[in-house]
């Protein structure tokens, strides 16, 4: 007892401090890079403030610790609110700030701050995620896949995987970038072909902030149809080493960030996984073992050139529970469905910039891999052949230089990329097809190289009521004759806003996109070894449409309603099961790869409702979509996705209390979603079986049937101590609190006989298969612990 209450009183005295936090900074003019002197900076919802220096350097003195808002100002530039920032009394944290010329109000200060504001690129659609809705969002536990979930035209699946689901497309839609570089693995044990996956790969320590657009994303973002999520990313102190231990809900991590010198900044991390340890301790089919890294090194060369290196990477390992003795019925499921995956991934890259007096030019070269082996022995007994055995690697070299500029009121964009990739593959596999047992065995090693254009013109009038942007993109890859015509993939893009009031606007936006096939599609080869889909790639294209009213009221809460219209053509659609390869994506395998035709189309459409509230101690979003989604089958007809979830509603709400608490809460609700019936009869043949071990679905039926909606409350409480030399934030989170039970499409699995072998029929041809309900959903609390220091 004596130790305990030694600890304790340690405890209590520690947490006496003082009003000390301060941070530090240097605002600059977003094009020239100039330091803006005398700039006003203000601590919003205080009356602390400061100017800057003649180099445009400021520290702010005696802060709250705590997430804090700054707003920047100066003559003939536009206000700017920055996202929340962590502040606390032994870390000071080092915000770049970039402010943008108002050449039509250059003879005064612009005082509309809009916390809300959108770039003038993408007027519609879009969203920006700061640092404390990421980090405190309920059942999120610090992932951005999860985390939009909370907002409009976001859907998801219950399954508990971070497949980003956007306006009705599928997971295979979406791309990524870090500050400037793309990083085509957004989640670890990933699925080929599309980006879903169960945990994140991004470290919520780095993000500064991400801006999300569900369409009408910049000229300069390509290859993508549904969404792009661009972070911005934190910059390492410039006064001192600061490190931070995380224990997470299924992970540790480890980050340091700090000067190199006078102007050179790093933060660096590292995370692996403890899930291997306690899903074997409770007895689970499969183990789980994912680490990562990411880095950011930051380096001012002089006041016209700075050159930022990125990279992040991933290490993952899934093997089966050979422990498990007499496994149940759903465990026996799991047992024979799943392979065994190795994969590792990286993506590396640095941006260079140089402001000169022509405009801001951005070179970006970056390499990015993914190595991803599958394998499967029947039963998993490894005396016996394999009935899958996979390993492919995606190899990616790029290069994009950016030009950006603003002469006379209009802001110009200008961008060209080029892009090496290789693709190998090779697969043995055993695959019923026809009532015939085939073994494919086949070899791919393909080069790709890819070239694209864009250029995009943004101009404000009429008192800066009135915007426009007109962009236009050409893309095109040498694969083959459809893919090379740069003019085949001409895609332009217009959106216009037009203020009928101070706070309230309408916004417009057409479009049209194209993505080129996923390299699974491209590189599969028939069970001749014949590059099959070679002459018939086309690009994916997709014609959007969007209408939205955006209300706001004192800056810090917003009203918007937005409808969208989605044509897809050319889509992939699968010749053999005649499925659209949009259904695919959302399951642990790979995505694509197989024969297809390029003739099918797809539709969505609906609405979105969107509230949200920004203020000092309560933030708050409610967002509500209406979404139908189509794809055509082999015969041209439509039927509904497996994306068609109707209705999407949301709240998240958090609340800063006193003595450093924060509580908040996410409910959201997903329609149900369509699914396809077995084909039972085809699955009890022996050899079918033993080929893919699981059931195989009937797609004469595709999505005939529908799941009960899903829903589920999650909360989250946190409670910071800060202290003089460091900082402790404790929270808990509970996911699936009113423990709702989610059913799912029943688990087929073979009747056994007592001595453990497979009962069998008609002369031991068939199997004797077995249905068992597929309920899943469990109160999951879990806990946190983050130091700083």
């Amino acid at each position: 007892m004596k130790p305990f209450l030694i600890i304790i009183f340690i405890f209590i005295s520690l947490s006496i401090f003082s009003q000390s936090a301060m941070v530090t900074g240097v605002v600059k003019d977003k094009m020239s890079n100039q330091p803006i002197a005398f700039a006003n900076i203000l601590v919003v919802d205080t009356t602390l403030g400061t100017t800057t220096d003649l180099n445009g350097n400021f520290s702010i003195f005696g802060l709250q610790p705590g997430y804090q808002r700054l707003q920047i100002s100066f003559v003939g530039y536009k206000t700017q609110t920055t996202q929340e920032i962590f502040i606390s009394n032994n870390n000071n944290p080092f915000i770049e700030i970039e402010l943008e010329t108002d050449e039509e109000t250059l003879n005064e200060v612009v005082i509309a701050n809009d916390p809300f504001r959108k770039n003038a690129e993408s007027i519609v659609s879009m969203q920006s995620i700061g640092t404390k809705e990421i980090e405190n969002n309920p059942g999120s536990n610090r992932d951005i896949s999860r985390v939009i979930q909370s907002f409009p035209g976001v859907g998801s699946t219950p399954n508990y995987r971070n497949d980003i689901i956007i306006r009705g497309g599928g997971p295979s839609e979406n791309r990524f970038f870090l500050e400037g570089v793309e990083i085509p693995v957004l989640n670890h044990f990933s699925t080929q072909g599309a980006s879903g996956g169960p945990v994140g790969i991004i470290n919520a320590d780095f993000i500064k902030k991400v801006d999300f657009y569900a369409s009408a994303f910049p000229a300069t973002k390509y290859n993508a149809l549904s969404g792009v999520l661009d972070f911005k990313l934190k910059e390492g102190s410039r006064d001192e080493t600061n490190y931070q231990f995380t224990l997470g809900a299924s992970e540790t991590a480890f980050t340091i960030d700090g000067p190199i010198g006078k102007n050179t900044s790093y933060i660096v991390s590292v995370r692996r996984s403890y899930l291997q340890f306690l899903f074997e301790a409770i007895g689970l089919p499969f183990l789980p073992t994912y680490n990562d890294y990411q880095l950011k090194l930051k380096t001012d060369i002089d006041k016209k050139n700075t050159f930022t290196l990125i990279s992040i990477g991933s290490l993952d390992h899934l093997k089966l529970n050979a422990n498990i003795e007499n496994p149940d019925e759903s465990q026996a499921y799991i047992l024979s469905k799943i392979p065994v995956n190795n994969q590792r991934s990286y993506t590396i890259g640095g941006v260079f910039k140089h402001y000169a007096n022509s405009g801001l030019h951005t070179f970006v070269l970056s390499r990015n891999r993914l190595y991803n082996q599958l394998y499967k022995y029947p039963d998993n007994d490894q005396s016996k052949a394999k009935t899958l055995d996979y390993l492919s690697t995606e190899v990616e070299n790029k290069f994009r230089y950016e030009l950006n500029f603003i002469k006379s009121a209009i802001k110009y964009s200008f961008s060209t990329n080029l892009e090496y990739a290789n693709y190998t593959n090779q697969t043995a596999q055993q695959v019923f097809l026809n009532n015939n047992l085939i073994n494919f065995n086949n070899y791919t090693n393909i080069d790709v190289f890819k070239y694209g254009f864009s250029g995009q013109v943004s101009k404000r009038s009429h008192n800066n009521r009135f915007l426009m942007s007109v962009g236009i993109r050409f893309d095109g890859n040498n694969f083959n004759d459809n893919t090379k015509n740069l003019l085949k993939q001409t895609a332009p893009r217009l959106s216009v806003s037009y203020k009928l009031t101070e706070n309230t606007t309408i916004n417009a936006g057409l479009g049209r996109y194209f993505q080129q096939a996923a390299y699974t599609t491209k590189g599969y080869k028939d069970q001749t070894n014949v590059l099959i889909n070679a002459n018939s790639v086309k690009y994916i294209g997709l014609n959007q449409y969007n209408l939205g009213f955006e209300k706001k009221y004192n800056k810090k809460a917003l009203w918007s309603v937005e409808g969208f219209y989605k044509a897809y053509f050319q889509y992939p659609v699968d010749v053999i099961n005649g499925v659209s390869l949009a259904n695919q994506g959302a399951s642990y395998d790979v995505s694509g790869a197989s024969n297809v035709n390029f003739n099918g189309k797809g539709k969505a459409y609906g609405f979105e409702i969107l509230n949200r509230l920004n203020l000092k101690t309560f933030n708050w979003l409610a967002s509500y979509t209406y979404v139908r989604s189509f794809f055509t089958d082999i015969n041209n007809h439509f039927v509904p996705s497996s994306w068609d979830s109707k209705h999407l509603l949301t709240f998240t709400g958090s609340k800063t209390l006193k003595k450093n608490w924060t509580a908040g809460f996410k409910w959201r609700f997903v329609g149900g979603l369509p699914y396809t019936p077995y084909d039972l009869e085809i699955s009890a043949k022996v050899l079918a079986w033993n080929a893919n071990g699981q059931a195989y679905f009937d797609y004469n039926q595709l999505n005939k049937q529908r799941f009960k909606a899903f829903h589920q409350l999650d909360i989250r409480i946190d409670k910071n101590y800060f202290y003089n030399k460091w900082t402790l934030m404790l929270y808990i989170d509970i996911q699936n609190a009113y423990n709702f039970k989610n059913t799912g499409q029943d688990y087929i699995i073979r009747e056994q006989n007592q001595d453990n072998t497979y009962k069998t029929i008609n002369n031991g041809s068939d199997y004797v298969l077995k249905a068992v309900a597929n309920q899943s959903g469990t109160i999951l609390p879990t806990i946190g612990v983050i130091i700083k220091f």
